[in-house]
Protein backbone atom coordinates (compact mmCIF):
# COMPACT_ATOMS: atom_id res chain seq x y z
CA UNK A 1 0.00 0.00 0.00
CA UNK A 2 1.59 3.48 -0.65
CA UNK A 3 2.89 5.33 2.06
CA UNK A 4 -0.48 8.13 1.92
CA UNK A 5 -2.81 5.64 2.40
CA UNK A 6 -1.20 4.21 5.93
CA UNK A 7 -2.29 4.83 9.08
CA UNK A 8 -0.68 7.68 10.90
CA UNK A 9 1.02 7.32 13.61
CA UNK A 10 0.70 8.51 17.15
CA UNK A 11 2.71 12.00 17.36
CA UNK A 12 2.54 13.50 20.90
CA UNK A 13 3.76 17.07 19.68
CA UNK A 14 1.07 17.04 16.72
CA UNK A 15 -1.70 15.94 18.54
CA UNK A 16 -1.19 16.82 22.06
CA UNK A 17 -0.17 15.36 25.35
CA UNK A 18 2.81 15.11 27.07
CA UNK A 19 4.94 16.80 23.99
CA UNK A 20 2.89 19.56 24.11
CA UNK A 21 -0.89 20.87 22.68
CA UNK A 22 -1.78 21.67 18.98
CA UNK A 23 -2.16 24.64 17.89
CA UNK A 24 -5.58 24.78 16.45
CA UNK A 25 -6.15 26.88 13.25
CA UNK A 26 -9.44 27.38 10.65
CA UNK A 27 -8.27 24.81 8.08
CA UNK A 28 -7.78 21.99 11.07
CA UNK A 29 -11.81 22.22 11.05
CA UNK A 30 -12.57 22.14 7.27
CA UNK A 31 -13.56 18.57 5.83
CA UNK A 32 -11.19 16.68 3.31
CA UNK A 33 -13.17 16.73 0.05
CA UNK A 34 -13.17 13.20 -0.25
CA UNK A 35 -15.65 13.31 3.17
CA UNK A 36 -17.45 15.98 1.35
CA UNK A 37 -17.76 13.58 -1.46
CA UNK A 38 -19.00 10.56 0.38
CA UNK A 39 -21.30 12.63 2.51
CA UNK A 40 -23.39 14.78 0.29
CA UNK A 41 -25.65 16.25 3.85
CA UNK A 42 -21.62 17.75 5.31
CA UNK A 43 -22.15 20.58 2.48
CA UNK A 44 -24.27 22.30 5.29
CA UNK A 45 -21.35 21.80 7.98
CA UNK A 46 -18.95 24.03 5.49
CA UNK A 47 -21.43 26.48 4.83
CA UNK A 48 -21.79 26.86 8.86
CA UNK A 49 -18.39 27.59 8.94
CA UNK A 50 -18.27 30.29 6.16
CA UNK A 51 -20.82 31.79 8.06
CA UNK A 52 -19.14 31.60 11.48
CA UNK A 53 -15.80 33.15 9.15
CA UNK A 54 -18.19 36.36 8.69
CA UNK A 55 -19.72 36.46 11.99
CA UNK A 56 -16.10 36.12 13.50
CA UNK A 57 -15.39 38.90 11.65
CA UNK A 58 -18.42 41.16 12.22
CA UNK A 59 -18.10 40.64 15.83
CA UNK A 60 -14.43 41.38 15.78
CA UNK A 61 -14.69 44.63 13.87
CA UNK A 62 -17.99 45.46 16.50
CA UNK A 63 -15.32 44.66 19.26
CA UNK A 64 -12.96 47.91 17.39
CA UNK A 65 -16.16 49.94 17.16
CA UNK A 66 -16.79 49.77 21.05
CA UNK A 67 -13.02 49.99 22.01
CA UNK A 68 -13.13 53.53 19.67
CA UNK A 69 -16.65 54.96 21.27
CA UNK A 70 -15.43 53.95 24.81
CA UNK A 71 -12.44 56.79 24.38
CA UNK A 72 -14.83 59.45 23.81
CA UNK A 73 -17.80 60.67 26.27
CA UNK A 74 -20.73 59.23 26.03
CA UNK A 75 -23.67 61.44 27.66
CA UNK A 76 -27.75 61.52 28.01
CA UNK A 77 -29.97 64.26 28.24
CA UNK A 78 -32.34 63.40 31.56
CA UNK A 79 -34.75 65.39 33.60
CA UNK A 80 -33.76 65.82 37.42
CA UNK A 81 -36.92 67.21 39.01
CA UNK A 82 -35.97 69.63 42.06
CA UNK A 83 -37.93 69.31 45.28
CA UNK A 84 -38.23 72.65 47.24
CA UNK A 85 -39.93 72.56 50.25
CA UNK A 86 -40.41 74.53 53.48
CA UNK A 87 -41.73 73.71 56.50
CA UNK A 88 -42.68 76.37 59.58
CA UNK A 89 -42.57 75.86 63.05
CA UNK A 90 -44.61 77.78 65.06
CA UNK A 91 -43.17 78.67 68.96
CA UNK A 92 -44.76 77.55 71.77
CA UNK A 93 -45.17 79.19 75.07
CA UNK A 94 -44.38 83.60 75.84
CA UNK A 95 -40.60 83.29 74.66
CA UNK A 96 -40.70 80.78 72.17
CA UNK A 97 -39.21 81.86 68.08
CA UNK A 98 -41.00 81.00 65.36
CA UNK A 99 -38.94 79.13 62.61
CA UNK A 100 -38.70 77.66 59.65
CA UNK A 101 -36.40 75.07 57.44
CA UNK A 102 -36.00 75.10 53.60
CA UNK A 103 -35.00 71.96 52.10
CA UNK A 104 -33.37 71.55 48.88
CA UNK A 105 -33.45 68.12 47.57
CA UNK A 106 -34.44 66.05 43.94
CA UNK A 107 -34.11 62.81 42.27
CA UNK A 108 -33.98 62.02 38.26
CA UNK A 109 -37.18 60.68 36.45
CA UNK A 110 -37.40 58.04 34.20
CA UNK A 111 -38.43 59.19 31.28
CA UNK A 112 -39.94 56.05 29.14
CA UNK A 113 -42.76 55.85 31.86
CA UNK A 114 -44.07 59.05 30.23
CA UNK A 115 -43.03 57.51 26.52
CA UNK A 116 -44.91 54.02 26.17
CA UNK A 117 -42.75 53.69 22.73
CA UNK A 118 -39.52 54.11 24.67
CA UNK A 119 -37.10 51.17 26.18
CA UNK A 120 -37.21 51.64 29.93
CA UNK A 121 -33.20 52.91 30.94
CA UNK A 122 -32.15 51.64 34.61
CA UNK A 123 -32.19 55.11 36.91
CA UNK A 124 -28.91 55.69 37.63
CA UNK A 125 -28.44 56.19 41.14
CA UNK A 126 -26.44 59.55 41.98
CA UNK A 127 -26.74 61.33 45.21
CA UNK A 128 -28.69 64.79 44.30
CA UNK A 129 -25.20 67.23 45.20
CA UNK A 130 -23.48 65.11 42.83
CA UNK A 131 -25.24 66.92 39.83
CA UNK A 132 -23.84 70.76 41.38
CA UNK A 133 -20.31 72.19 41.28
CA UNK A 134 -22.42 74.99 43.75
CA UNK A 135 -24.88 75.61 45.35
CA UNK A 136 -25.91 79.61 46.54
CA UNK A 137 -29.19 80.20 48.77
CA UNK A 138 -29.63 83.98 48.77
CA UNK A 139 -32.35 85.22 51.58
CA UNK A 140 -33.80 88.27 51.78
CA UNK A 141 -31.27 90.90 52.92
CA UNK A 142 -33.37 92.94 54.65
CA UNK A 143 -34.71 90.45 57.03
CA UNK A 144 -31.43 88.96 58.00
CA UNK A 145 -28.79 91.70 57.43
CA UNK A 146 -25.57 91.63 55.18
CA UNK A 147 -23.85 89.12 57.48
CA UNK A 148 -26.48 85.94 57.98
CA UNK A 149 -28.36 85.89 54.07
CA UNK A 150 -25.89 83.88 52.28
CA UNK A 151 -25.91 80.27 52.43
CA UNK A 152 -23.39 78.92 50.61
CA UNK A 153 -21.98 74.88 49.29
CA UNK A 154 -19.42 74.41 46.92
CA UNK A 155 -17.31 71.10 45.60
CA UNK A 156 -13.86 70.21 47.02
CA UNK A 157 -11.77 67.56 47.17
CA UNK A 158 -13.24 65.73 49.65
CA UNK A 159 -16.70 66.33 49.65
CA UNK A 160 -19.10 64.09 51.05
CA UNK A 161 -22.34 63.67 48.67
CA UNK A 162 -25.38 64.04 50.29
CA UNK A 163 -28.66 63.95 49.31
CA UNK A 164 -30.33 67.55 49.86
CA UNK A 165 -29.30 71.15 51.42
CA UNK A 166 -31.29 72.35 54.20
CA UNK A 167 -31.25 76.01 55.87
CA UNK A 168 -33.25 76.73 59.19
CA UNK A 169 -33.75 80.11 59.82
CA UNK A 170 -36.08 82.38 62.97
CA UNK A 171 -38.79 83.96 61.06
CA UNK A 172 -42.78 84.53 60.95
CA UNK A 173 -42.53 86.65 57.73
CA UNK A 174 -42.73 85.18 54.11
CA UNK A 175 -39.01 85.42 53.09
CA UNK A 176 -37.93 86.36 49.36
CA UNK A 177 -34.92 83.36 48.30
CA UNK A 178 -32.93 82.81 45.24
CA UNK A 179 -31.51 79.54 44.65
CA UNK A 180 -28.31 79.43 42.34
CA UNK A 181 -27.53 76.22 41.27
CA UNK A 182 -24.02 75.71 39.28
CA UNK A 183 -24.01 72.42 37.25
CA UNK A 184 -20.71 70.27 37.53
CA UNK A 185 -20.24 69.18 33.95
CA UNK A 186 -17.89 65.84 33.19
CA UNK A 187 -16.34 67.15 31.23
CA UNK A 188 -15.86 70.76 31.92
CA UNK A 189 -18.18 73.46 29.51
CA UNK A 190 -17.68 76.86 28.90
CA UNK A 191 -20.21 79.61 28.03
CA UNK A 192 -19.14 81.24 24.61
CA UNK A 193 -18.86 85.18 24.14
CA UNK A 194 -22.01 86.40 22.93
CA UNK A 195 -21.02 87.60 19.59
CA UNK A 196 -19.38 83.98 19.04
CA UNK A 197 -22.24 82.10 20.47
CA UNK A 198 -24.68 84.24 17.60
CA UNK A 199 -22.28 83.31 14.88
CA UNK A 200 -21.78 79.50 15.57
CA UNK A 201 -24.87 78.76 16.45
CA UNK A 202 -23.69 77.10 20.29
CA UNK A 203 -24.14 78.56 23.70
CA UNK A 204 -22.41 76.37 26.16
CA UNK A 205 -20.18 73.52 25.20
CA UNK A 206 -16.80 71.56 25.46
CA UNK A 207 -14.14 73.04 23.92
CA UNK A 208 -13.64 70.23 21.58
CA UNK A 209 -17.14 70.76 20.55
CA UNK A 210 -16.72 74.47 20.50
CA UNK A 211 -13.09 74.24 18.13
CA UNK A 212 -15.02 71.84 15.61
CA UNK A 213 -18.12 74.14 15.30
CA UNK A 214 -15.17 77.03 14.85
CA UNK A 215 -13.60 75.15 12.29
CA UNK A 216 -16.73 73.70 10.06
CA UNK A 217 -17.24 77.93 10.26
CA UNK A 218 -14.38 78.66 8.36
CA UNK A 219 -14.79 75.29 6.14
CA UNK A 220 -18.01 76.56 4.83
CA UNK A 221 -17.37 80.08 4.27
CA UNK A 222 -13.69 79.04 2.78
CA UNK A 223 -11.46 81.39 4.67
CA UNK A 224 -8.70 79.02 5.15
CA UNK A 225 -6.32 80.86 3.15
CA UNK A 226 -5.95 78.72 -0.50
CA UNK A 227 -1.80 79.47 -0.28
CA UNK A 228 -0.98 79.42 3.27
CA UNK A 229 -3.16 76.59 4.70
CA UNK A 230 -2.00 76.96 7.79
CA UNK A 231 -3.47 80.15 7.87
CA UNK A 232 -7.38 81.72 8.67
CA UNK A 233 -8.18 84.74 6.29
CA UNK A 234 -11.17 86.42 8.81
CA UNK A 235 -14.01 87.70 7.01
CA UNK A 236 -16.01 90.84 8.58
CA UNK A 237 -17.64 88.82 11.57
CA UNK A 238 -14.55 87.30 12.73
CA UNK A 239 -11.96 90.01 12.33
CA UNK A 240 -14.63 91.70 15.01
CA UNK A 241 -14.18 89.14 17.55
CA UNK A 242 -10.88 88.09 17.24
CA UNK A 243 -9.36 91.34 16.40
CA UNK A 244 -7.44 90.45 13.84
CA UNK A 245 -7.89 90.26 9.84
CA UNK A 246 -5.79 86.65 9.33
CA UNK A 247 -4.30 84.22 12.09
CA UNK A 248 -2.69 81.00 12.21
CA UNK A 249 -4.33 77.73 12.98
CA UNK A 250 -2.08 77.22 16.30
CA UNK A 251 -3.52 80.42 17.14
CA UNK A 252 -6.82 79.84 17.41
CA UNK A 253 -7.08 77.73 20.79
CA UNK A 254 -5.48 80.67 22.31
CA UNK A 255 -7.68 83.47 21.01
CA UNK A 256 -10.39 81.17 22.12
CA UNK A 257 -9.41 80.86 25.24
CA UNK A 258 -10.22 84.79 25.88
CA UNK A 259 -14.16 84.43 24.24
CA UNK A 260 -14.99 81.35 26.70
CA UNK A 261 -16.27 81.79 30.29
CA UNK A 262 -17.68 79.98 32.95
CA UNK A 263 -21.26 78.80 32.50
CA UNK A 264 -24.35 80.52 34.09
CA UNK A 265 -25.79 78.92 36.95
CA UNK A 266 -29.34 77.73 37.41
CA UNK A 267 -31.71 80.54 38.75
CA UNK A 268 -34.81 79.78 40.62
CA UNK A 269 -37.06 82.49 42.78
CA UNK A 270 -38.84 81.00 45.71
CA UNK A 271 -40.75 82.39 48.04
CA UNK A 272 -40.74 80.80 51.62
CA UNK A 273 -44.33 80.93 52.81
CA UNK A 274 -45.33 80.95 56.57
CA UNK A 275 -47.41 83.66 56.98
CA UNK A 276 -51.35 82.73 57.45
CA UNK A 277 -53.51 80.99 55.98
CA UNK A 278 -50.98 78.39 55.33
CA UNK A 279 -50.15 75.14 55.49
CA UNK A 280 -47.90 73.26 57.94
CA UNK A 281 -45.48 71.97 54.69
CA UNK A 282 -45.51 73.20 51.25
CA UNK A 283 -43.53 71.71 48.16
CA UNK A 284 -42.16 73.66 44.50
CA UNK A 285 -40.93 71.42 41.61
CA UNK A 286 -38.65 72.19 38.96
CA UNK A 287 -36.99 70.26 36.43
CA UNK A 288 -33.77 70.75 34.98
CA UNK A 289 -32.04 68.62 32.13
CA UNK A 290 -28.51 67.02 33.10
CA UNK A 291 -25.85 64.98 31.45
CA UNK A 292 -25.24 61.83 32.92
CA UNK A 293 -23.52 58.94 31.51
CA UNK A 294 -24.69 57.02 28.83
CA UNK A 295 -26.37 53.44 30.30
CA UNK A 296 -24.75 52.03 27.30
CA UNK A 297 -21.20 52.58 28.53
CA UNK A 298 -21.51 50.53 31.34
CA UNK A 299 -22.62 47.51 29.32
CA UNK A 300 -20.44 47.74 26.40
CA UNK A 301 -17.68 47.91 29.00
CA UNK A 302 -19.31 44.68 30.28
CA UNK A 303 -18.97 43.26 26.76
CA UNK A 304 -15.71 43.49 26.54
CA UNK A 305 -14.81 42.30 29.78
CA UNK A 306 -16.70 39.40 29.83
CA UNK A 307 -14.90 35.91 29.35
CA UNK A 308 -17.78 33.67 29.64
CA UNK A 309 -18.86 33.43 26.41
CA UNK A 310 -15.44 33.69 25.28
CA UNK A 311 -15.11 30.26 26.90
CA UNK A 312 -17.67 28.73 25.83
CA UNK A 313 -16.80 28.85 22.41
CA UNK A 314 -13.58 27.51 22.98
CA UNK A 315 -14.90 24.57 24.33
CA UNK A 316 -16.90 24.19 21.11
CA UNK A 317 -14.44 24.51 19.21
CA UNK A 318 -12.15 21.87 20.85
CA UNK A 319 -14.99 19.37 20.64
CA UNK A 320 -15.35 20.57 16.48
CA UNK A 321 -11.39 20.02 16.20
CA UNK A 322 -11.95 16.82 18.20
CA UNK A 323 -14.69 15.57 15.64
CA UNK A 324 -13.15 16.65 12.80
CA UNK A 325 -9.69 14.77 13.81
CA UNK A 326 -11.77 11.64 14.79
CA UNK A 327 -13.43 12.03 10.97
CA UNK A 328 -9.82 12.21 9.48
CA UNK A 329 -8.92 8.92 11.00
CA UNK A 330 -11.70 7.19 10.10
CA UNK A 331 -11.50 8.43 6.23
CA UNK A 332 -7.69 7.00 6.57
CA UNK A 333 -8.84 4.24 8.25
CA UNK A 334 -11.54 3.19 5.97
CA UNK A 335 -9.22 3.93 2.81
CA UNK A 336 -6.59 1.52 4.65
CA UNK A 337 -9.38 -1.22 4.51
CA UNK A 338 -11.08 -0.38 1.55
CA UNK A 339 -7.65 -1.24 -0.67
CA UNK A 340 -6.89 -3.94 1.29
CA UNK A 341 -10.28 -5.50 0.55
CA UNK A 342 -9.71 -4.57 -3.55
CA UNK A 343 -6.31 -6.59 -3.82
CA UNK A 344 -5.12 -7.94 -0.48
CA UNK A 345 -1.77 -9.65 -1.96
CA UNK A 346 -0.63 -6.32 -4.24
CA UNK A 347 -1.50 -4.46 -0.51
CA UNK A 348 0.10 -6.57 1.53
CA UNK A 349 3.57 -6.22 -0.51
CA UNK A 350 2.99 -2.49 -1.24
CA UNK A 351 2.56 -2.28 3.09
CA UNK A 352 5.55 -4.46 3.56
CA UNK A 353 7.51 -2.40 1.40
CA UNK A 354 6.17 0.74 3.21
CA UNK A 355 7.10 -0.74 6.61
CA UNK A 356 10.54 -1.48 5.90
CA UNK A 357 11.20 1.75 4.08
CA UNK A 358 9.62 3.33 7.97
CA UNK A 359 12.08 1.22 9.35
CA UNK A 360 14.99 1.88 7.70
CA UNK A 361 14.40 5.81 8.28
CA UNK A 362 13.62 5.77 12.01
CA UNK A 363 16.64 3.56 12.13
CA UNK A 364 18.89 5.89 10.31
CA UNK A 365 19.83 3.99 7.78
CA UNK A 366 18.79 3.98 3.88
CA UNK A 367 18.96 1.39 0.73
CA UNK A 368 17.52 0.22 -2.06
CA UNK A 369 14.73 -2.66 -1.61
CA UNK A 370 14.93 -3.77 -5.30
CA UNK A 371 19.30 -4.38 -5.10
CA UNK A 372 18.88 -5.70 -1.59
CA UNK A 373 16.29 -8.15 -2.89
CA UNK A 374 18.87 -10.26 -5.16
CA UNK A 375 22.24 -11.98 -3.70
CA UNK A 376 24.55 -10.55 -5.93
CA UNK A 377 23.99 -7.89 -4.18
CA UNK A 378 25.54 -9.33 -0.68
CA UNK A 379 28.62 -10.66 -2.80
CA UNK A 380 30.23 -7.47 -2.99
CA UNK A 381 33.91 -6.88 -1.76
CA UNK A 382 32.30 -4.76 0.89
CA UNK A 383 30.08 -7.57 2.61
CA UNK A 384 32.79 -9.23 4.40
CA UNK A 385 33.94 -6.21 6.08
CA UNK A 386 30.61 -5.45 6.73
CA UNK A 387 29.95 -8.70 8.45
CA UNK A 388 33.13 -8.56 10.23
CA UNK A 389 32.49 -5.19 11.49
CA UNK A 390 28.98 -6.79 12.67
CA UNK A 391 30.58 -9.34 14.56
CA UNK A 392 32.98 -7.28 16.24
CA UNK A 393 30.75 -5.01 17.47
CA UNK A 394 28.63 -7.79 18.56
CA UNK A 395 31.37 -9.43 20.52
CA UNK A 396 32.23 -6.29 22.27
CA UNK A 397 28.59 -5.11 23.34
CA UNK A 398 28.56 -8.85 24.84
CA UNK A 399 31.94 -8.30 26.79
CA UNK A 400 30.42 -4.91 27.68
CA UNK A 401 27.73 -6.71 29.25
CA UNK A 402 29.81 -9.29 31.06
CA UNK A 403 31.97 -7.35 32.72
CA UNK A 404 29.01 -5.21 34.05
CA UNK A 405 27.76 -8.05 35.22
CA UNK A 406 30.61 -8.91 36.98
CA UNK A 407 31.80 -5.80 38.67
CA UNK A 408 28.36 -5.69 39.74
CA UNK A 409 28.44 -5.07 44.04
CA UNK A 410 25.75 -7.38 44.11
CA UNK A 411 27.28 -10.12 41.92
CA UNK A 412 27.07 -13.57 42.94
CA UNK A 413 30.39 -15.26 44.02
CA UNK A 414 32.46 -17.19 41.24
CA UNK A 415 33.03 -20.57 42.20
CA UNK A 416 36.85 -21.98 42.46
CA UNK A 417 37.44 -24.93 39.82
Amino acid sequence: MPPQHKPAMYNPEAYGGAGGKRKKRLADKILPQKVRDLVPESQAYMDLLAFERKLDATIMRKRLDIQEALKRPMKQKRKLRIFISNTFYPGQGDNAVASWELRVEGRLLDDSKNDPNKVPVPLVKRKFSSFFKSLVIELDKELYGPDNHLVEWHRTLTTQETDGFQVKRPGYKNVRCTILLLLDYQPMQYKLDQRLARLLGVHTQTRPVIVNALWQYVKTHRLQDPHEREYIVCDKYLEQIFGASRMKLAEVPGRLSALLHAPDPIVINHVIAVEPPHDTKQTACYDIDVEVDDTLKTQMNNFLLSTANQQEIQGLDSKIHETVDTINQLKTNREFFLSFSKDPQQFIQKWLVSQSRDLKTMNGSAGNPEEERVHAFYAQPWAGEGVARYLHARVAARRRDLDAQLHAPHAPHLARL
